[in-house]
């Protein structure tokens, strides 16, 4: 044996001793939970691709369809519209993420950088508000909502979750990492409370930005529960709601049709995860720093 095979082999052997059984068990455990996690996905996507009807309630479940085809994604362009309830889901969600952006961070740099009276009262009811699930506000939201004349319209769903009190603690959390020492430059330059706020905090806050904008993005992208309650017609309501249509009178509908919207509903906004997973955690992992 050759004296780089040698060493090759020696470092394989030391690697491998490095790693210790509960090093080897917790890879075990976190591989049977992402399994189990990527399942109900991967079978919703054969599904979606299937053309036998009678494979569907198959038990076990087949994990590769055995003759793809294509049909059941336009079977779901004929049988609801689609397009115009993606563009609902691209708008609602896309205003509610924009406007979070711009209302938690202004309000995140007065909790951690203004001083006024009763400030931290104030930041104790807004984390409050945590506690409150969005079903028990929802009577009082669907009245103010009527009485304002915006039920049935996109303001009914925009409006409500613009102040968002878990994004006012994130981006606090990660504004107080942020070293004052920049503020107190700034302020010495003739800069104002405003011009800090844009030009030094918000630069520096970019992943925690990033990490809010996916989680609100992909919670109201989702959510079924509060278009479902504030409208009521067809054309207005956003994707989740819509592919329900899909089921067609008493459950009727074909489930590989069902299984092709679900499809392309997920796909877009998994990709966006995806990509910019790494900004929650490097987000979250720097917000810890400093309380």
């Amino acid at each position: 044996m050759s004296i780089e095979a040698r060493r090759s082999a020696f470092a394989f052997h030391r690697r491998w001793r490095s790693f210790s059984w509960k090093t080897l068990l917790n890879v075990a455990l976190l591989a049977c939970g992402a399994l189990i996690m990527v399942a109900p996905f991967a079978w919703i996507i054969q599904l979606a691709f299937t053309s036998n009807v009678s494979q569907v309630y198959e038990i076990p479940p087949r994990w590769f369809p055995t003759n793809p085809t294509l049909s059941n994604f336009a079977d779901v362009f004929d049988q609801v519209p689609f397009d115009r309830f993606m563009w609902n889901s691209l708008k609602v969600a896309g205003s509610i993420t924009m406007g979070q952006l711009v209302i938690c961070s202004t309000g995140a740099f007065a909790f951690a950088r203004l001083r006024f009276p009763g400030r931290d009262l104030l930041f104790i009811l807004l984390l409050s508000g945590l506690m409150v699930p969005l079903q028990v506000t929802i009577v009082p939201l669907f009245i103010l909502m009527r009485e304002l004349d915006l039920y049935n319209t996109h303001w009914a769903l925009i409006l409500p979750p613009l102040a968002n009190p878990f994004g006012v603690f994130l981006l606090r959390q990660y504004i107080m990492s942020v070293p004052k020492e920049l503020d107190e430059a700034a302020r010495i330059d003739g800069a104002g409370v405003f011009t800090i706020y844009w030009r030094i905090i918000l630069p520096l806050i970019g992943p925690a930005l990033v990490t809010l904008a996916i989680l609100a993005f992909v919670f109201w992208w989702n959510d079924f529960f509060f278009p479902l309650i504030m409208i009521n017609t067809p054309a207005l309501q956003t994707l989740p709601v819509g592919l329900t249509l899909l089921r067609g009178h008493y459950d009727a509908g074909s489930l590989a049709t069902v299984a092709a919207g679900i499809t392309m509903a997920i796909v877009p906004v998994l990709i966006v995860f995806l990509l910019l997973q790494r900004n929650i955690i490097k987000s979250v992992a720097t917000s810890g720093l400093k309380g």
